[in-house]
């Protein structure tokens, strides 16, 4: 893969008219960046952003750490993120999983003059509220309704929502909005159920709510968490091909899906662009002692070694003005090859 990247790197500065001889990052020995999740240990969808800062920190010349919550605690993400003050990193990205929750951390991570980006979770509102930079990501609502628009021209007018991470407002997002497209009300209460992440109680409240539901007509998961316990109980019930299938995000076992038919479609939010460009965009606004949204895009674009990252995993971010839009993106039974070589490493 060295080889590769370093072809599609050359082309990619040729491309741009910049040559090999880009500015490198001013980055002194010993810099180091954080990424704080709510992610738990076992939620194997963070691993593509684990990867993507990785290659972040050796694309810029500094350190990165990832801080997961362990178990899906929001108290404990809180804690990391005023552990992270207290470390004074050069920049801190984070996801904003619960805003009430994190603000005041956030705010002891401002205090001390680290800059922040945020990531995945949360909106461009609450994240100028924090005092980031900027955030990257999609809109889980948009992205939800998107959804459902897709079911509703396939005649769908009732579903159930497959909800692995109640404590996350995203999760509430990503179901408002589907509900919305599909015209369902009360969905909370008639078209969700609270799972959990075990896969062995995903599996047993889908397939309890299937069974007292018979006239459901689709499935929304909102994460390989719910997704991958979700396959089997659609083949198990013999509902392959009747029931509308769609998801968030990718795994390898997704994409093993919507190639079989079990799932009609994931949709993409890129995480990689997340992580990686969390972390770019805060070295960037340190080496060039800036929190211009515009500056920052601009030395992104013109970043050879982030271009070739682009081309080697095909990745398309939408630059707006103040942040990074990363999806939605749908990927289907027509395009799941030209993801799958990459799903659940870069994609």
């Amino acid at each position: 893969m060295r080889s590769k990247l370093f072809h599609a790197t050359l082309a990619a500065a040729l491309a741009l008219g910049l040559g090999l001889a880009a500015p490198a990052s001013q980055a002194a020995p010993g810099d180091r960046y954080v990424l704080v999740t709510h992610a738990a240990d076992s939620d194997s969808w963070w691993n593509t952003i684990k990867n993507s800062i990785k290659q972040a920190g050796e694309d810029f010349g500094v350190a990165v750490d990832y801080r997961g919550s362990g178990n899906g605690d929001l108290a404990e993400m809180a804690r990391q993120l005023e552990s992270a003050a207290a470390r004074n990193y050069k920049g801190v990205a984070f996801d904003i999983a619960n805003y009430d929750q994190l603000k005041d951390p956030a705010a002891k991570v401002s205090a001390k003059g680290i800059p922040i980006v945020t990531i995945n979770s949360g909106t461009p509102a609450e994240s100028t509220k924090i005092g980031a930079i900027m955030h990257i990501g999609q809109g889980e609502y948009d992205a939800g309704k998107a959804a459902g628009e897709r079911a509703k021209a396939a005649g769908i007018k009732s579903f159930v929502c497959v909800n692995h991470y109640a404590t996350n407002n995203a999760s509430f997002e990503r179901c408002q909005g589907y509900a919305d497209a599909i015209g369902v009300k009360d969905w909370r209460s008639t078209s969700m159920i609270d799972t959990g992440m075990d896969p062995t109680v995903v599996s047993g409240k889908l397939t309890a709510y299937l069974r007292a539901h018979p006239k459901t007509q689709a499935i929304l998961a909102l994460g390989p968490n719910a997704a991958e316990p979700a396959i089997k109980v659609v083949e198990d019930l013999h509902l392959k091909g009747s029931i509308n299938f769609g998801t968030f995000d990718l795994s390898p076992a997704i994409i093993a899906g919507i190639k079989s038919g079990t799932i009609q479609y994931a949709i993409d939010q890129q995480p990689y662009l997340q992580g990686y460009m969390g972390i770019a965009a805060l070295v960037i606004a340190h080496d060039k002692n800036t929190k211009d949204p515009a500056t920052i895009i601009a030395a992104l674009k013109a970043n050879p070694k982030f271009q070739a990252r682009l081309k080697e995993y095909d990745l398309k971010p939408i630059y707006t003005a103040n942040g990074v839009s990363s999806g939605p993106a749908f990927v289907t039974k027509e395009n799941v090859a030209t993801v799958e070589k990459y799903a659940g490493q870069y994609r």
